[in-house]
């Protein structure tokens, strides 16, 4: 790890002192105390044993978990006196009892029963880089879900599998490609040029998630968190909006994902192996053009004289059923003193296009050391190693691609080779586009990423209330790809060839440095401070070099001619980002019921000039937990809702993603003049002001419980504005450049979230648990430069409009009669609207002719909006005998959005016509020519994308064999993606061309539909 050294070396100071200070703590801690022994066991509320809950002694740093009966031995280095021991599940209220520590070394702990929690008031979340507290102090809203609610099927990747699980978060897969590119938003976008994904952190480690385009794949991108195996995951706390992620400063504007994997657990070596089997195939086809005719003349003319032709459905020659494993194994133990994790994973799925496939393998391994009752080390490593084998979509940059080749097909020509030569035929008359067979069998698109994620963690609790936390974080990810046509091929533009090579090389490196405080002043007044920095490095390395006219049979580069001057052919990029913080909070607790905190962060990132390179960002909440008092617990009220908390708060968080970390600068191109190398200035003009983008946000809301804790509800009220929007902006040719970064532009979300959790049927054998989400949120962004800003990735038909919502679709539209029917011309034909072109966002003026017909120029409007109304779902989960059988299905459901349909806009053009919507036409149905007319009257291709899926569903049956020292074993079905409603004609909704931009949504064009996946498997414990 070369570039670790010089981050190390600029803190070798803090080596010394840390080494000391553990002498002089470590040492006189184990000669003084005695070595006890505590057994006990932890129940849930039914006296049923509780597996996994966490058992800790208060005040340090031991710790240990429950086994498959529920019991637990803790042996710990203790000095004789009282201390508090205190048992935690995720759902369950924590519990604590007194122990009195004296000559009898070995201790009997009484049972410890956990209720459970719908709320989770009391349940222990992280809220700093490594601060735990309750979430009864908190003033926002943190959800929490477990790594066994994130498995019931069989995810590809970790931020696939939260879909449907909170309110407030936004996920869509935006492909159905095997390792498919995920989009997550979290109370909807906070920027316009750079990424709304939120900031991940696994183990104190925050982590690459970026989507690098290395290959031209009409859009589609791999999230860098499909390296990491779901299987791994013990549960993901998710902080939402700027009042609740101020305390991450800078790159916290978009919400905080904190991922915390297994850890070894006291006791025995125990052994889990997992192993699955998938099948995946297309949901939806989409109906294509089988009428036996076809105009002889496609030109729009009176000739009508049609042929027979034989018409082919290209998509069984492209989709197909794929197939998958994922295998798991892991290995825990220890004691109080030493624990261990060890896992392997392999993960297979082909894709539903043939010959796509993505694979992936790796290990994690840690290890956890308690140096006394102070101090406690670990260490984290996880490695991966994944390959896929990519078909090129096509459509965005280039003109190859499979289904891009299909919907510019005439499907009345054969697409398959020619038996004889085995030459491929175009399968498009009236344009250059490749057959989608041959870029199935003969293109070679791969990719392969290595990447390590390690971090060593210090934790010394020196005396009672006072903990100090260090975590050095280290993400070290390589991905190349390379992508090869061959000669001779319908490609257009590379009939010579093509070679491409790509590779992108990012390390990552976190120091944080946590204290953190608590004192009791008096019984109804507590205080918890806590201070911590932060340094924070990035570097990035990226090579590309493309070919042309290749050499036959040879794949690499150097077989042809180099493609210069454009830097998407050749290149050699690096850049580096440091990011340096502080914080301080403060929060205090008043009889344990009402809780304000206030917070400070400061952040200096290199990306910004020195006048705005320190930015700071604060932070205020309060809660108050209302029954608590006496007059609510002791009265009707306590009966009624046994569980009410009331919760405010404000905070601002920055957004570092809107630009690269040198384009503040006005940077130079190389160029070469004759055979002279020399330098001109780049199109864009640096900006050396430039500050980040500021979210403020305020939030209030409430979380509380009816019917003795059978239901738990919480809701929330945001309102997030984001100023000082990053956009590239037009500049007057005068200038000497083109464009220019400036802070201009406002965004605003406001919106309301609920989840509602519901126990209706708890007895020995029964338990029927339900969860709900709801989320509704309106997105405007104002102050747009001229009014008006579009985004290349649409065509130039998505943009940001003055008062609009982000991602507006823009363009013509259908001239229309004031009863709202359409305005036809005189052959009988639609026709595009006239007029007098309003202010952006506003209306138009149509103007008439006397014949009534349209006249003026062409005017743009607001043709649809892809942000949904609201966002919501709904998991059942059923157990019966005694949880050894269980049933779980989940519907989740966005309503009231709009999809541009550019698949359908292509495939039902005349001169194209493979998709069934043109045999209208043919069959005389409509004039000749209408579909030429429509063609680009944009509002004809705007649909309702709204629908309802069984996005999961499961079953499985556990049984306690005897046999080979086995625990238990699990069998298990599942699916995802089951079954949709929607009234949409494309594949699916939820695809988006555009990948993870997070301007362009709800773009489809020919992206590679969600499949339909089932999996059978099981899950065995020694």
């Amino acid at each position: 790890m070369p570039y670790l050294y010089p981050v190390l070396s600029r803190r070798s100071w803090l080596i010394g002192p840390l080494l000391l200070l553990l002498t002089l703590v470590v040492k006189p801690a184990i000669g003084q105390n005695t070595r006890y022994l505590l057994r006990g066991r932890v129940t849930n509320a039914n006296n049923d044993p509780l597996p996994g809950a966490t058992v800790r002694v208060l005040n340090t740093v031991l710790g240990a978990s429950t086994n498959a009966e529920g019991r637990f031995e803790l042996t710990a280095n203790l000095a004789p006196g009282t201390y508090q021991l205190e048992a935690s599940s995720i759902g369950s209220r924590p519990q604590r009892t007194t122990l009195t520590l004296g000559a009898e070394t070995t201790v009997a702990v009484p049972d410890l029963a956990l209720r459970e929690d719908q709320v989770g008031l009391n349940e222990v979340v992280v809220t700093g880089t490594s601060v735990a507290t309750s979430k009864r102090q908190l003033g926002n809203t943190i959800a929490t879900v477990s790594g066994d609610q994130l498995r019931t099927t069989v995810p590809t990747q970790i931020d696939q599998a939260l879909q449907g699980k909170f309110a407030g978060v936004q996920i869509t897969q935006n492909s159905g490609n095997p390792a498919g590119g995920i989009s997550v938003r979290l109370r909807g976008p906070s920027t316009v040029a750079g990424s709304s994904d939120p900031l991940y952190i696994i183990d104190g480690v925050i982590v690459n998630n970026d989507s690098p385009q290395l290959l031209d794949l009409g859009g589609y991108a791999q999230n860098r968190l499909v390296d990491i195996s779901p299987n791994d995951v013990e549960r993901i706390e998710v902080i939402k909006g700027a009042a609740a992620a101020a305390i991450y400063g800078s790159r916290a504007s978009n919400g905080v994902v904190q991922i915390f994997t297994k850890r070894g657990r006291d006791g025995a070596p125990q052994v889990t192996v997992s192993s699955q089997f998938l099948t995946s195939q297309i949901r939806k086809k989409l109906d294509y053009n089988d009428y036996p005719f076809r105009f002889t003349n496609t030109a729009n003319n009176a000739d009508l004289t049609q042929e027979p032709v034989q018409r082919y459905d290209y998509q069984d020659r492209i989709f197909r059923t794929a197939v998958g494993t994922d295998n798991y194994v892991s290995l825990t133990g220890g004691n109080s003193t030493t624990k261990y994790f060890a896992s392997g994973n392999y993960f297979r799925n082909q894709g539903i296009v043939d010959n796509t496939d993505f694979n992936r393998g790796g290990g994690r391994l840690r290890l956890q050391q308690n140096l006394g009752s102070k101090v406690s080390l670990s260490a984290g490593a996880n490695y991966t190693l994944s390959r896929s084998r990519e078909v090129p979509n096509g459509g965005i940059n280039e003109a190859y691609g499979a289904l891009t080749g299909l919907i510019f097909s005439n499907n009345f020509i054969d697409p398959s080779p020619d038996p004889v030569t085995g030459r491929y035929p175009s399968t498009a008359l009236n344009i250059a586009r490749t057959n989608p067979l041959e870029a199935i069998n003969r293109f070679k698109f791969q990719q392969r990423t290595s990447r390590f994620i390690g971090d060593a963690q210090l934790n010394f609790t020196p005396f009672t209330g006072f903990t100090f936390d260090y975590v050095l974080g280290y993400d070290a990810s390589t991905q190349l790809a390379t992508g090869f046509i061959p000669t001779n091929s319908t490609a257009p533009t590379y009939s010579t060839g093509l070679a491409r090579r790509a590779d992108q090389t990012s390390i990552l490196v976190n120091n944080d440095v946590t204290a953190n405080y608590r004192h009791d002043f008096t019984e109804w007044l507590a205080s918890t401070t806590t201070v911590g920095g932060t340094l924070q490095y990035q570097q990035s390395f990226s090579t590309v070099q493309q070919s042309i006219t290749l050499s036959p049979v040879i794949q690499t580069t150097a077989s042809g001619t180099i493609v210069s001057q454009n830097p998407r052919y050749l290149g050699d990029y690096r850049t580096e980002r440091t990011i340096r913080g502080a914080f301080v909070q403060q929060t205090f607790g008043l009889y344990n019921r009402l809780f304000i905190t206030g917070a400070l962060r400061v952040d200096e990132a290199s990306v910004y000039g020195a006048s705005n390179r320190s930015q700071y960002y604060p932070k205020l909440s309060g809660s108050y937990v209302i029954s608590d008092e006496n007059f609510w617990k002791n009265g009707a009220l306590g009966t009624i809702a046994p569980q009410l908390k009331l919760r405010a708060s404000y905070g601002q968080a920055g957004n570092l993603t809107a630009i690269g970390p040198y384009d503040r600068f006005t940077n130079f191109d190389p160029v070469t003049v004759g055979t002279l190398p020399g330098l001109i200035t780049s199109t864009l003009q640096g900006n050396n002001t430039l500050k980040p983008e500021r979210q403020k946000e305020f939030e209030v809301g409430t979380d509380l419980s009816l019917f003795k804790d059978r239901i738990g509800i919480e809701f929330s009220y945001f309102d997030k504005r984001v100023q000082d929007l990053l956009l590239n902006r037009d500049l007057n040719f005068s200038s000497g450049f083109s464009t220019r970064f400036d802070n201009v532009g406002n965004m605003r979300n406001r919106g309301v979230e609920l989840l509602v959790r519901g126990t209706p049927v708890q007895t020995d054998n029964v338990r029927w648990n339900i969860t709900g989400t709801f989320t509704h949120y309106k997105n405007r962004i104002t102050n747009i430069p001229n009014g008006l800003v579009t985004f290349p990735n649409g065509f130039g038909l998505v943009a940001a409009v003055e008062g609009k919502p982000l991602g507006t679709y823009y363009g013509t539209y259908s001239a229309r009669n004031p009863d709202g029917s359409l305005l036809l011309t005189s052959a009988g034909l639609p026709q595009r609207e006239r007029g007098i072109q309003g202010t952006f966002g506003a209306d138009n003026t149509p103007q008439r002719a006397a014949d009534g017909q349209p006249s003026g120029n062409l005017v743009n409007g607001v043709l649809g909006d892809p942000n949904p109304r609201y966002i919501a779902s709904l998991i059942n989960e059923v157990s019966l005998l005694n949880g050894r059988l269980s049933f779980r299905v989940q519907f989740d459901t966005q309503q009231d959005f709009d999809v541009f349909n550019f698949t359908q806009r292509v495939g039902s053009r005349d001169i194209f016509g493979g998709l069934a919507r043109y045999e209208g036409e043919l069959r005389g149905e409509v004039p000749k020519g209408t579909s030429t007319a429509i063609y680009n009257t944009f509002d004809r291709w705007i649909e309702d994308g709204s629908f309802i899926k069984m996005r999961e569903a499961s079953i499985s049956y556990q049984i306690r064999p005897k046999f080979l020292g086995m625990r238990d074993l699990r069998f298990s079905v599942a699916a995802r993606n089951l079954w949709v409603i929607t009234d949409y004609s494309g594949y699916d909704p939820e695809v988006n061309a555009a990948g993870q931009s997070n301007a362009v949504r709800g773009f489809d064009f020919v992206e590679v539909p969600i499949p339909r996946s089932v999996s059978v498997g099981f899950n065995a414990s020694f």
